[in-house]
């Protein structure tokens, strides 16, 4: 039985741009001269997460976990799950939980180097910063629509058409936070999960090894990675459409410094940790649903 793939815009995690926060001034000298005020790196790394609007994101992401809940039903057990399954649905998403667990990972992984957080904010904590997040979650939004996200890709394509110098600018932004490769990672990351929890809810005729999970997994590869990039480049084109180039070209600048390096890596770890999760208990609500036990 091959399953079908995890949506990829359920784990595809974009290096986000983070709102203003007070914590930014804090990390400048202070005024005369004098030595800046001493923030724990709990504290700042809290700040960080909120700075980020973390839960504006995840807000967005669960609406998108909703609409998969539906497309895996009509794949595995049609017309079978009913608000039932909707209601399972809708805790396995969770926003505190999802919220928790990001956190927690997050925290272990931006924790590493502490020092570098000052720098993520100063560069977020401005009012260009601030209309970047802004404009990401928008687009991440829209695209919940299908006509939206069919008129974006169409835009991709009349843009590839007429060699606009502009998706050169998407690609190097892409490359330069390796979009393309995290989310792969991750998409693959989430499917095992998702048949691990497939598996401990005896959903199989025959138990599978982790060997045999791994194979099928890694046989989608080539349709994930397809499906990122017919995603991720109209979600890039519309979110950020509104920015000059020259806004652009410094995110794609900060992007490369080893502060926006962590953070990426920070970013994507968190959300692979989240939607693993997420990915291994719907894999067993799932299977119990197609047995026909109660979840």
């Amino acid at each position: 039985m091959v399953l079908p793939p995890i949506l990829t815009r359920l784990v595809l995690v974009l290096s986000m741009a983070f709102a203003a926060h007070p914590l930014a001034a804090q990390t400048r000298p202070a005024p005369g001269g004098g030595e800046p005020p001493v923030v724990a790196p709990g504290v700042q790394i809290a700040a960080l997460g909120e700075a980020m609007r973390i839960a504006d994101v995840i807000a967005v992401m669960r609406e998108e976990g909703l609409q998969y809940g539906s497309s895996l039903e009509a794949e595995l057990f049609p017309d079978r799950g009913g608000p039932r399954w909707q209601a399972v649905v809708g805790l396995i998403y969770d926003a505190d939980t999802m919220r928790k667990r990001f956190d927690a990972a997050f925290e272990a992984e931006v924790g590493r180097d502490p020092g570098a957080i000052a720098g993520m904010l100063d560069f977020f904590g401005s009012e260009r910063g601030q209309r970047i997040l802004q404009l990401e979650i928008e687009a991440r939004r829209a695209l919940l629509d299908e006509s939206a996200e069919e008129a974006a890709k169409i835009k991709v394509e009349d843009m590839s058409a007429r060699n606009d110098p502009r998706l050169d600018l998407l690609q190097e932004f892409a490359e330069a936070n390796d979009l393309i490769e995290l989310n792969v990672a991750g998409a693959l990351n989430s499917n095992l999960a998702f048949y691990r929890g497939m598996a401990e809810g005896a959903a199989f005729d025959e138990a599978l090894s982790e060997e045999q999970m791994l194979a099928d997994v890694w046989s989608q590869e080539g349709d994930v990675r397809r499906e990122t990039e017919e995603w991720l480049y109209p979600y890039l084109a519309l979110a950020y459409g509104p920015l000059s180039d020259s806004d652009l070209r410094d995110y794609i600048a900060f992007s490369r410094t080893p502060e926006g390096r962590r953070l990426n890596g920070a970013t994507f770890a968190a959300f692979d940790a989240v939607f693993s999760a997420i990915s291994h208990d719907l894999g067993r609500a799932a299977a119990k649903q197609m047995q026909g036990e109660d979840i």
